[in-house]
C-alpha cells in the first residue's frame, strides 16, 4: 500500500507571499499542498485531515489565534506553524501555549526555517505512528490467547485470573515450576492493563549479586560507593507508572526485604548514598518457584513482606498436568519456528504425538519449545516422527514407568525410586516434591527390599 501523502495547508492572504510558500514547500514531491486566503476557507476543509497548517497571524476575516484554537478543537494532531511579521514575544508565548508547534517571523531565511520545521514535524509524526504500531504489536503478542495456549481447565483458569489482574493495580504473585511461563503471564497482565503504555521492567533477583541488588532496585548517587562515578536510577524509577516484575523473589536476601517492604508501603525509594526519598508509582508482580509461606516458616522470608506481596495468586500448572495442551503448544512452537526460519510447514505424526504425551517435561514449556525446535531442525520431510523427538537426557524414566504393567504399589515404589535418583537421594526434597512424608518413603523402600 502506497504511503499516504503528507498534506500541508498554506493560509496566507498576501497572494505573492502565499505563492512563495507554496513554491518552496512544493519542491518536495512527497508534500501535497493546498492554499487558502482566509481562515474560514481553511477551517471548512479540515475534514481532509491535513498534517500541517502554516497560518498567517493576521488574516482579513479572522485572527490567527482564533483559527489556531478552532483547528486544535477539531483535530489536536494537526500541527500549526504561525507565520507573521510580528515579533512580539508576548504574542509568541500565547500562541505556543495554545498549541502552536512553531512561530516563524517573515524574513529572507524563511525558506530554510520553514522546510526544517516541516521536516521535523514529519519525522515526529512517523515516529509517533511507529510507536503506536509497536504498541499494538506488543499488545497482540501478549494477548491472553497468544500467551497462554491451551484448552485445559488449568489454561482457562489462567485466562480468568489474568483478566481479573488487568482490571486493577493489585499486586500479583505468580508461582509455578521453572519453565512454566511466569514472565509471559506478567507481561500479559501489564500489556493488557491501563499501564500498557508505560515501561515493563523485569528483574531477576537471583541473577544479581547480593551487594548490588539494593543499587539495582533503588539506584545510587554519585560517590555512594567505589565505582559509583555518576547518579544512576534504579528499577523502581525506571518502572514508574508501569510494572516492576521481580522474578525469583524467594532468592532476595532477607537484609534487603525490610527496605523493599518500606518502598512498597510508602511508595517511595531512597537511592544508595542519599537521604532524600523519591516517590514512585509502579505495579508489582512477583514470581517464584518456591512456596513463600514455607520460606516464611523457615525464617528465610519476612512475614510482613509476604502478606504485602501476596495480592492475587496465580499458580501455573506444570505441563505434565495439562493433558492435550502439550500438543497444542507443540504445534504452536512448530509453526512459529518454521515461520521465523522460512521453512516449510510441518506436521506431527501419531507416534510423535504419543511420545510427547508420554513424557513428563521436567523443564515444562521451555523444554517443550527446545524439543520442538530441535525436531523441526532434524526433520528433512514434512512430517515430524517419534525419531525426531529427542529429550534432554535422551531417556525419560517416568515415561518408561508409564509403559510398564505393574500394580499400583509397584508404580508408587518406582516413582519414589526415580525421584530419589533424580534428586540425588535427598529424601526430604523428594517428600516435598511428591507431597508425602519422609517416613512413608522409608517404609516403601523397606517393603520393596523385603518383597525382592
Amino acid at each position: 500500500m502506497a504511503e499516504k501523502a503528507f498534506k500541508i495547508f498554506v493560509v496566507e492572504d498576501d497572494e505573492w507571499y502565499r505563492r512563495l510558500l507554496v513554491h518552496n514547500l512544493s519542491l518536495n514531491p512527497d508534500y501535497e499542498i493546498q492554499a487558502f486566503a482566509t481562515g474560514k476557507a481553511c477551517l471548512s476543509k479540515l475534514d481532509e485531515h491535513p498534517d500541517i497548517v502554516t497560518l498567517d497571524y493576521r488574516l482579513p476575516d479572522m485572527k490567527g489565534l482564533e483559527v489556531l484554537k478552532q483547528i486544535k478543537e477539531v483535530n489536536d494532531d494537526i500541527q500549526v506553524i504561525l507565520i507573521s511579521e510580528q515579533d512580539d514575544i508576548g504574542i509568541v508565548v500565547e500562541l505556543l501555549k495554545e498549541g502552536a508547534y512553531d512561530y516563524i517571523v517573515k524574513s529572507r531565511d524563511i525558506k530554510e526555517r520553514l522546510l526544517n520545521t516541516v521536516n521535523n514535524i514529519r519525522n515526529r509524526n512517523k515516529l509517533k505512528k511507529e510507536i503506536v504500531s509497536l504498541r499494538q504489536e506488543v499488545k497482540k503478542k501478549y494477548s491472553y490467547q497468544n500467551t497462554i495456549i491451551g484448552n485445559s481447565a488449568a489454561a482457562q483458569q489462567i485466562f480468568e485470573l489474568i483478566d481479573r489482574a488487568t482490571r486493577t493495580n493489585i499486586t500479583v504473585t505468580v508461582t509455578g515450576e521453572t519453565g512454566t511461563g511466569k514472565e509471559l503471564v506478567a507481561k500479559a497482565i501489564h500489556y493488557n492493563s491501563n499501564r500498557a503504555k508505560k515501561p515493563f521492567v523485569a528483574v531477576n533477583v537471583a541473577a544479581i549479586p547480593k551487594d548490588l541488588i539494593e543499587s539495582e532496585l533503588f539506584g545510587h548517587e554519585k560517590g555512594a560507593f567505589t565505582g559509583a562515578n555518576f547518579r544512576r536510577i534504579g528499577k523502581f524509577e525506571e518502572a514508574n507508572e508501569g510494572t516492576l516484575f521481580l522474578d525469583e523473589m524467594a532468592e532476595m536476601d532477607i537484609s534487603l526485604q525490610a527496605k523493599l517492604l518500606r518502598a512498597l508501603q510508602e511508595k517511595e525509594i531512597i537511592r544508595v548514598g542519599s537521604n532524600a526519598p523519591v516517590k514512585t508509582d509502579c505495579r508489582i508482580i512477583i514470581a517464584t518457584n518456591r512456596n513463600l509461606l514455607e520460606e516464611v516458616k523457615l525464617g528465610n522470608f519476612r512475614q510482613d513482606l509476604y502478606y504485602r506481596l501476596y495480592g492475587l495468586p496465580i499458580e501455573l500448572s506444570p505441563l505434565r498436568h495439562r493433558g492435550n495442551d502439550v500438543i497444542m503448544l507443540a504445534k504452536h512452537f512448530m509453526q512459529q519456528f518454521c515461520s521465523e526460519n522460512k521453512m516449510e510447514a510441518k506436521n506431527l505424526s501419531s507416534d510423535a504425538t504419543a511420545k510427547l504425551l508420554a513424557y513428563s517435561f521436567p523443564g515444562n514449556i521451555r523444554e517443550l519449545k527446545s524439543i520442538i525446535e530441535l525436531a523441526v531442525t532434524l526433520c528433512d520431510h514434512q512430517e515430524i516422527t517419534a525419531d525426531h523427538i529427542v529429550f534432554g537426557g535422551g531417556h525419560d524414566a517416568m515415561a518408561d514407568i508409564a509403559t510398564q504393567e505393574m500394580t499400583l504399589r509397584e508404580y508408587d515404589i518406582q516413582i519414589v525410586k526415580t525421584f530419589l535418583k533424580k534428586y540425588e537421594n535427598n529424601t526430604k526434597l523428594v517428600a516435598e516434591k511428591l507431597d508425602i512424608g519422609v517416613a512413608t518413603i522409608y517404609r516403601m523402600l523397606k517393603e520393596d527390599k523385603v518383597s525382592s
